[in-house]
């Protein structure tokens, strides 16, 4: 097995960890960031501010894989 059929298959499956990762991710902040808002409905401002800087962050991370995956994929002949 040479290098681009292991790039061929290792890109698919790592973009997939990268969504899943993501995914559960937001998941978490967002359920977080919505309980700390039923308990302290003061501070909600505060919190959603937070939780979607939060979430912006963890979005970038799935995209800077797709944008990785697109980049080696010129790799494979």
């Amino acid at each position: 097995m040479d290098y681009s059929t292991a790039l061929s298959f290792a890109l698919p499956i790592g973009l997939g960890i990268a969504a899943v990762g993501s995914g559960l991710g937001l998941g978490r902040a967002v359920s977080a960031a919505m309980e700390a808002m039923g308990r302290q409905p003061e501070a909600a401002p505060k919190i959603q501010i937070g939780m979607i800087i939060g979430c912006a962050l963890i979005e970038a991370l799935t995209i800077y894989a797709l944008v990785t995956v697109f980049l080696l994929q010129g790799k494979i002949k």
